[in-house]
């Protein structure tokens, strides 16, 4: 049987066809269709798969940690930041084990499409040890998932799923095979020393993590999809990782040519393998979706007569997606030719937020009152509102990571600065936001904290919130925040004159004030005008 799937519906279809219990993750683009799908398909199929978003990815990755505790398979998805928010539990993961299959599929987003940077995922499975998968289309995206649950089980490991955005979010033909058998849970792990981290253990743990890395590397050199294809052109040969490879192939059809290639998609390196390769060629260019990983390492570890082209050298400009124009350059080919567009200036089209969106009505008013304090600065947070740095509004001057809005916040009026004003949405806050909020609390500190709640995930494509409404102010107030500076706004154009009122009295006081912007997004309120219908 066949389906067209992206390649994040592939790996979900393959975790699912792999008989997970389980699945966990957080939004993120372009990480955000796996989990979709998986929830998609439970619906659909009844099928008896636990998958409800969670607060952060810490708190995913945590949940998948417990399930493979209990012995059951499951999934985890995020995109290469959330990995940082998860960076605890992942590491120490790879000491712990793993008892029932558990996949960590992170995917990157080289060229920054909807990010705050571009890093490589591949460096945080360097570090911590464990084996990671990167497919180079979407059949290796369903095949890879289901081979790294065997994997994961037969080395006691948790396994990444290397993705990028272009292999994410494109689509192609899948040829399925049967899903795996049901086959019950295994036992539920009753080993202390595994499972608690103690120093006495986490030592006999690293041994044991150290032990199986020459076992993971003859893995990785007989996996079949570690491919060498040596051809009578040895002049130059190319490496290829993930969906890298693709690029590649596109070049040599087009230029009717054949060339040596190794093809990896199975980490760690297969170092034996690859110095197979250097010797059948003069020079070697690598050519790597994302950060030069493997070039660095080839680099090191290879003698200095090899000859290594790549991102490091300057062959492949050092930032950004690799394309078809960057690989014919790369082997010294004009960029080709394409249709020359008519010489008409378009006007500029920066992001802006939608037509009706709440957030704009606050913006407005906050606008207006920060007119009075020219020393003031706004820091806004991960979400849609960002874009209210951008004119019309002006509204922001720091955006770094999520929940950062309020810890910078207070960092900056703890040196005097003010007023300080934090934005940031409903999601956002529960994720990252409520810890550094009650340290603001405890201390009363002089910021504004200002949370949109428009109800839902509304830059990932509108999932469910973990907190909104009456549950959310519950929670605000739990935090310690003084009830008497905790305010509710309706941020609606006849409620200008009201929120400006309520900003400017709350500006006026030196201390913590918490005000919420509420009022559904205009997106999902269009749908459920759609779906009524």
């Amino acid at each position: 049987m066949k389906e067209i799937l992206m390649g994040d519906e592939a790996v979900g279809l393959g975790a699912i066809h792999s008989g997970i219990k389980t699945a966990c993750g957080y939004p993120g683009t372009p990480s955000t269709e796996i989990y979709e799908y998986i929830i998609d398909y439970v619906e659909k199929h009844h099928a008896p798969i636990h998958a409800i978003w969670s607060a952060n990815e810490k708190v995913a990755y945590e949940e998948a940690l417990g399930a493979s505790f209990a012995g059951c398979r499951t999934i985890v998805t995020m995109k290469h930041v959330g990995l940082n928010v998860a960076a605890d539990p992942f590491m120490n993961s790879a000491m712990t084990g793993v008892n029932g299959g558990l996949i960590v599929a992170v995917a990157d987003d080289p060229s920054m499409h909807s990010s705050q940077n571009e890093q490589d995922s591949r460096y945080y499975a360097h570090f911590a040890m464990i084996p990671c998968f990167e497919p180079s289309n979407q059949q290796e995206a369903y095949d890879l998932t289901r081979e790294a649950y065997e994997i994961s089980e037969r080395f006691q490991l948790p396994v990444m799923m290397r993705m990028v955005t272009r292999l994410a979010h494109s689509r192609s033909t899948v040829q399925l095979r049967d899903p795996r058998p049901f086959v019950e849970p295994k036992p539920v792990s009753n080993d202390f020393t595994q499972w608690t981290l103690l120093p006495v253990n986490a030592r006999k743990r690293y041994k044991n993590l150290l032990q199986i890395q020459a076992d993971l590397l003859a893995y990785a050199e007989q996996s079949p999809f570690n491919i060498m294809h040596l051809t009578e052109n040895r002049k130059i040969g190319v490496i290829t990782t993930g969906i890298a490879h693709n690029y590649l192939l596109e070049y040599l059809q087009q230029m009717n040519e054949t060339i040596s290639f190794l093809k990896i998609n199975v980490y760690p390196a297969p170092i034996a393998k690859i110095r197979q390769f250097f010797d059948a060629v003069e020079e070697v260019l690598v050519l790597e979706e994302g950060f030069p990983f493997l070039e660095e390492k080839l680099r090191a570890i290879l003698p200095h007569s090899y000859k290594i082209h790549g991102r490091m050298d300057g062959t492949i400009s050092r930032d950004g997606e690799l394309s078809p124009d960057s690989v014919r350059k790369a082997f010294g080919k004009p960029s080709k030719e394409h249709a020359q567009l008519p010489n008409v200036e378009m006007p500029p089209r920066p992001p802006a937020l939608c037509k009706g969106c709440p957030h704009a009505d606050i913006y407005q008013a906050l606008q207006q009152v920060m007119q009075q304090y020219p020393q003031g600065r706004v820091f806004s947070d991960i979400g849609c509102y960002t874009l209210g740095a951008l004119p019309p509004y002006n509204m922001g001057t720091t955006c770094v990571d999520m929940g950062a809005s309020i810890s910078m916040a207070k960092g900056a009026a703890d040196c005097g600065i003010g007023p300080c004003v934090a934005t940031i949405g409903d999601s956002t806050f529960i994720h990252s936001g409520m810890t550094p909020l009650i340290g603001a609390a405890r201390e009363n500190s002089n910021i504004k904290v200002i949370i949109l709640d428009n109800a839902t995930v509304a830059m990932t494509g509108g999932q469910t919130t973990m907190a909104t409404g009456e549950i959310l102010d519950r929670v605000i107030l739990g935090l310690g925040v003084d009830k008497a500076h905790f305010k509710e706004l309706s941020p609606l154009p006849k409620n200008f004159e009201t929120n400006v009122a309520i900003l400017k009295e709350e500006f006026a006081y030196k201390g913590l004030s918490v005000l919420v912007c509420r009022r559904e997004c205009i997106q999902t309120a269009k749908h459920k005008v759609k779906k009524a219908e």
